[in-house]
């Protein structure tokens, strides 16, 4: 079982002037919404987190969904043996969380942490922790900030990622 999740950080807050209801895509997902994420195999007891306090957490759910959906580009789906490869790179780090699917299955490992074995994890329970995620995080950050909910970019990245 995947667990996917986030904390934000208090010692980077949004910048009490921003407009949440007009914000770009770039100020959303590089500028607001700053804390630590996680990504944890429940079943093996295991997980991948960062403790820097600064990672766009929006920026990490939107990334993820944009990789799991490039991990499933061949036409062949679960039956590809040739490894697809993904990662995703932190904006003010050279840490990477890097991604490889073989067959239905995808393998996660994080530069930080290059002695662990991968977390391990089914594309499809993957692809669907990813969406609801992005979805669940939101709808927490829509709770907290009035006006991100009217935000056209919000709506369309519910729209592209909606839950499977």
């Amino acid at each position: 079982m995947i667990d996917i999740g986030y904390s934000l950080s208090r010692r980077f807050p949004d910048p009490p002037q921003t407009n949440y209801r007009t914000a770009d895509a770039r100020a959303l997902r590089h500028d607001l919404f700053c804390g630590d994420v996680y990504v944890a195999d429940v079943k093996a007891d295991r997980e991948l987190s960062t403790a820097w306090g600064w990672v766009p957490v929006l920026d990490f759910a939107w990334a993820l969904c944009d990789i799991v959906e490039q991990l499933d580009r061949d036409p062949r789906g679960n039956r590809a043996s040739r490894p697809q490869y993904a990662e995703l790179d932190f904006t003010e780090s050279t840490d990477r969380l890097r991604f490889e699917r073989r067959f239905g299955w995808v393998d996660v490992t994080a530069d930080w942490a290059p002695d662990e074995p991968p977390l391990t994890f089914n594309h499809t329970a993957l692809r669907r922790e990813a969406r609801d995620f992005l979805q669940d995080l939101l709808a927490d950050l829509a709770d907290m900030h009035d006006g991100l909910d009217d935000n056209p970019v919000v709506w369309d990245l519910r729209a592209r990622f909606s839950r499977v």
